[in-house]
């Protein structure tokens, strides 16, 4: 009798190749090439997913990734590293996906910024559900803005002793840098799958 396989879940090819460029930014192609050869993702190597929205990027692949990073790097090195390739992520989405989603547009450079802020965290999760195996849900209340993601990549199938998706809270420090002409707002992982709570919630 076949055991019942688990469910793949997967992001486009080409956010697994933004990610995977932020990555060679941050760490130099010596150090990207010993994160995949490290998590046994060698098939990535100088060989990035093509630029489409093909569903071919594994959720294990991106969490390995980060286990990675805080194998080598050490859990706090891993973690810091992983903010910034989040960091860098964004850049690339936004030269990838800003025009498809209308967010580098005047109409909506020119809103309010509470608006701009609600407005494109709605977007931002839009983009995911739509795009890929990823699920987002946003609480807006007056003063913080709740991402909560519940079906996470960053941590998929980790069982860790706090919060991990370093990736994703440096993806949403980055946007909000970016929708708000310069701001720096306090974006913090408050719950996380991986230790057991329903969803990855990030304020």
């Amino acid at each position: 009798m076949k055991k019942n396989k688990k469910p793949s879940y997967h992001y486009p090819n080409k956010m697994g190749r933004i990610i995977l460029l932020a990555m060679e930014e941050i760490l130099g192609r010596n150090g990207i090439h010993a994160i995949l050869n490290h998590t046994k993702l060698h098939h990535w190597i100088n060989n990035y997913p093509p630029n489409n929205l093909d569903l071919s990027f594994p959720f294990e692949d991106l969490s390995r990734i980060q286990v990675g990073l805080e194998e080598i790097y050490g859990p706090r090195g891993g973690q810091g590293l992983a903010l910034r390739i989040g960091q860098a992520s964004f850049k690339y989405g936004l030269r990838e996906f800003g025009p498809m989603l209308g967010i580098t547009d005047m109409a909506f450079r020119l809103l309010p910024l509470p608006q701009k802020l609600s407005t494109g965290a709605e977007i931002f999760a839009e983009t995911f559900n739509k795009f890929t195996d990823q699920r987002v849900r946003i609480e807006d209340t007056e003063e913080k803005i709740f991402w909560h993601i519940e079906r996470c990549p960053v941590c998929w199938q980790r069982n860790t002793s706090k919060p991990s998706c370093n990736l994703a809270v440096g993806i949403l420090q980055e946007a909000l840098y970016w929708i708000s002409g310069g701001k720096f707002f306090n974006v913090e992982e408050t719950h996380c799958i991986a230790q057991g709570d329903p969803s990855c919630t990030i304020v």
